[in-house]
């Protein structure tokens, strides 16, 4: 299968990231924690040792898990405190409502499902601020903003056509050759809400999302070159039960317009429809099973179309022929969906799916719980302190896991090998180290088990089957 990272066409940036003067509040973007109430965590009573050993393990062929070391059963937990509640009493609710916010009831609301921007742990390095943040939870509009297709036009001057010069009509303009192109106008749709997702800090962004590095993000750098398009794509999501939400590629410009050059890929199913594809492409993949609950596989990467059609991927990035059409997959985004921007990748879920997932505030107790049996370093002796969030200050209570063989320790001066590898003083295996840290992003979770497995190569913590 071809990579769907390769050969992309970089495009130069043309502004800075987005800043709070140039924010203006929509209705759908707040990304406010919402705070649903959790599972009561309960008393911590357990006083388990951390220094477990863990045993690596490939997951999806991309990342991997720390589990306790065990000859029979691999890939097993970390022992580690096993105090914490599992009640089922939660605060219930429909899952398409908000809860209360400073007393006053928000029953109007009804919320479609969240976007999760992968690798940031529940916050951008810089902090969320207005509309780039980490995460975009996507609210039911006062008033529908949503449009559909109603009519298409051969012109010969495209930026001197009516439906592309009034600056309120939607159109999105297909270039066949200098002298000619296509035009479709989009009407209002009174039934469905449009959020759009981009590069761009402009007005018609509602979710502005930058190039995810790698690695350490606290000394992220500004992007002056990125992958992203300025206007990547737009979700359409549907006001009334059940909340049916599709991805299409490509977004409006102020102008309210959409235009796919000369050499874009376009086409014209039968000689009426016309649709294309963008520059580096919108690619989008549907997990195989449930999400919540760790039973799905992943799925089969493939592209969107404008007009939301699913193709199988291009021979590379931007090449100008698309892949063949998937008739049996759609642009509707289930619980759990991600979506590659080609630079940045959005994490999908449902309303319905969150209602049963943990809250911050629960995975916070989880951390406290293990806090509170006071682990040991067996090196050190001194007590180990799992931390809420990621901090570039050193501390002897902070807790390293060995990448290799995957024993738990504080941290100390015995068996550096290098810069980057150290021998383990209890197995003597040597590898690298890193923090061991809460996974502290609740959207991430499959489930609401207590985080005994760890990623390799972070080092954050979760449950065993959000891990795998």
């Amino acid at each position: 299968m071809p990579d769907p990272h390769r050969t992309p066409t970089v495009e130069q940036s043309d502004e800075p990231p987005s800043s709070s003067s140039q924010e203006s509040p929509t209705s759908g973007d707040s990304g406010r924690d919402l705070g649903s109430p959790g599972r009561d965590p309960g008393d911590p009573t357990n006083n388990s040792n951390l220094s477990q050993n863990m045993k690596d393990h490939s997951v999806s062929g991309a990342s991997h898990l720390l589990g306790h070391h065990s000859p029979t059963k691999p890939g097993v937990d970390m022992r580690l405190p096993e105090a914490i509640s599992h009640s089922d009493e939660r605060h219930q609710r429909h899952p398409h409502e908000t809860p209360h916010e400073h007393g006053t009831p928000r029953d109007a609301m009804v919320k479609y499902g969240e976007l999760i921007v992968l690798g940031y742990n529940g916050v951008l390095p810089q902090g969320d601020k207005g509309r780039r943040r980490s995460k975009f939870i996507l609210y039911r509009r006062k008033l529908a903003n949503g449009v559909k297709p109603s009519r298409q036009h051969v012109v010969n001057k495209p930026h001197n056509a009516k439906a592309v010069t009034d600056s309120k009509q939607h159109s999105v303009s297909y270039t066949l050759n200098r002298s000619q192109s296509v035009v479709v106008e989009y009407t209002s749709d009174e039934d469905t809400d449009m959020f759009q997702i981009g590069r761009s800090s402009e007005a018609p962004i509602d979710c502005v999302v930058m190039d995810t590095a790698p690695g350490d993000k606290i000394l992220d750098s500004i992007i002056t070159q990125s992958t992203i398009s300025r206007f990547a794509c737009r979700i359409a999501c549907d006001r009334d039960v059940p909340y049916r939400s599709r991805v299409f590629a490509a977004g409006f410009d102020p102008t309210r317009n959409i235009f796919l050059g000369e050499k874009a890929t376009k086409w014209r199913d039968e000689g009426i429809e016309i649709d294309g594809l963008t520059t580096n492409g919108i690619l989008i993949m549907h997990p195989k099973g449930k999400f919540f609950g760790g039973k799905a596989d992943p799925g089969i990467w493939r592209e969107v179309s404008v007009c939301g059609s699913v193709y199988a991927l291009r021979e590379s990035r931007s090449a100008p022929q698309k892949g063949a059409l998937v008739e049996e997959e759609s642009n509707t985004l289930q619980d759990g969906t991600l979506i590659d921007l080609c630079g940045a990748t959005l994490l999908w879920r449902s309303a319905a799916s969150l209602g049963h997932s943990p809250t911050k505030r629960y995975l916070e107790h989880q951390v406290e719980e293990l806090n509170a049996g006071r682990p040991q370093c067996p090196v050190g002796l001194n007590t180990l302190v799992i931390p809420k969030k990621n901090t570039l200050t050193e501390s002897e209570k902070q807790p390293y896991v060995y990448l290799t063989c995957g024993h738990v320790q504080g941290e100390h001066a015995w068996g550096r090998e290098d810069e980057t590898r150290r021998r383990c003083p209890i197995c003597q295996q040597i590898g690298p180290v890193v923090k061991l840290q809460m996974g502290i992003e609740p959207a991430f979770y499959v489930d609401t088990n207590f985080p005994t497995h760890a990623f390799n190569p972070c080092g954050h913590m979760a449950s065993e089957q959000s891990v795998r």
